[in-house]
């Protein structure tokens, strides 16, 4: 047995990591096929729909610690929600049904179903607020990029480990008002900006291959369960992430004491918001920069899906054809 394919001591079976894919694959084909349709909120919850049905079959004793909502404001796959079969491992389930759902509305790029699973308490359980980032693929030296740092700072720091000039460094922001003044940074070092619109997740996880995506950096402040999600997926394919919380309510400072964060300004890094031996699967619902959408075709269904394992360094591409359309549709 090689190294690769060693039970990691913490109980996660490796066939949970295939699993996790049938996961993703049914709950961004029932969103894709709403996509386009300008309904935002009738795509997630056809995504949330599918994906809990599914969860509810894995053999896990799973609690969601990063879902849509508190339960008050969720019905389904809520922060606390248990699912799975109850018989089998102990898990945290860090997902967004939807990534992108103004994307999907609209059939713009990179839409995803995103789902990431680790032992109970591997995973940062981070309330519904704002989050700043800011990441970079694997291959650089440890520290290389620091949140509290300028940007310009961060930016010549990647340019120089990649041996190019600032100019051909291209950094990944979204597309926001509150971006303006880092923006305007980002541009004053010669460095170019790819602005998106939505997908939060999708940005962070487009550094892990600037080759195929063009993106070197992501920086910025989006939602804090996104950002547990993007650590989850950094952690297995490697890269470095720094990240605090943007908390401005006092109803927000109860809901993160709640959840166990006593320091709200305390700036975190990969291994603090995604523990070692993760498990993350997203699946494409648009078309995108590393994932196809899903497409619908007479006779099968074609889902694209990346699944990765932290503990083995595993990143597998899955490009599934589903030949039963009426029990892929019902179940």
């Amino acid at each position: 047995m090689s190294n690769t394919d060693k039970q990691p001591s913490s109980g996660l079976d490796r066939i949970l990591t295939l699993e996790l894919a049938r996961v993703s694959e049914r709950a961004a084909v029932s969103a894709a096929r709403l996509r386009g349709h300008g309904d935002e909120m009738a795509a997630d919850q056809a995504a949330v729909d599918a994906m809990r049905r599914e969860l509810n079959r894995l053999p896990i004793d799973g609690t969601v610690v990063i879902g849509e909502g508190e339960r008050d404001e969720a019905p389904m796959l809520y922060i606390g929600e248990n699912v799975g079969t109850k018989q089998g491992p102990k898990v945290d389930i860090a997902l967004d049904p939807l990534e992108g759902t103004t994307i999907c509305a609209k059939n713009l790029p990179n839409s995803l179903a995103v789902i990431a699973l680790a032992p109970a308490g591997d995973l940062l359980n981070a309330p519904d607020s704002y989050m700043d980032k800011i990441a970079i693929g694997p291959g650089y030296k440890a520290g290389l990029i620091d949140l509290d740092a300028p940007i310009a700072e961060n930016i010549a720091a990647v340019a120089k480990e990649k041996g190019v000039k600032v100019s051909e460094v291209t950094a990944c922001v979204l597309d926001r008002p509150r971006h303006a003044r880092l923006i305007e940074e980002i541009r004053a070092t010669g460095a170019a900006i790819r602005l998106i619109g939505d997908g939060d997740v999708a940005g962070v996880i487009h550094t892990t291959d600037p080759d195929e995506t063009g993106i070197d950096i992501y920086a910025g402040i989006g939602g804090a369960p996104e950002g547990v999600l993007a650590a989850a997926a950094l952690r297995c394919i490697g890269g470095q992430m720094q990240s605090r919380l943007v908390i401005t309510r006092d109803e927000q400072v109860e809901r993160a004491h709640r959840m166990g964060i006593e320091d709200i300004k305390k700036k975190y890094t990969l291994e603090e918001m995604a523990g070692p031996d993760v498990l993350f699967a997203a699946t494409g619902v648009t078309d995108g920069n590393f994932l196809q959408g899903v497409r619908f075709g007479r006779h099968h269904i074609t889902t694209h899906t990346v699944v990765m394992r932290s503990s083995t360094g595993t990143v597998r591409y899955i490009k599934a054809q589903h030949t039963d359309l009426e029990k892929f549709h019902l179940d």
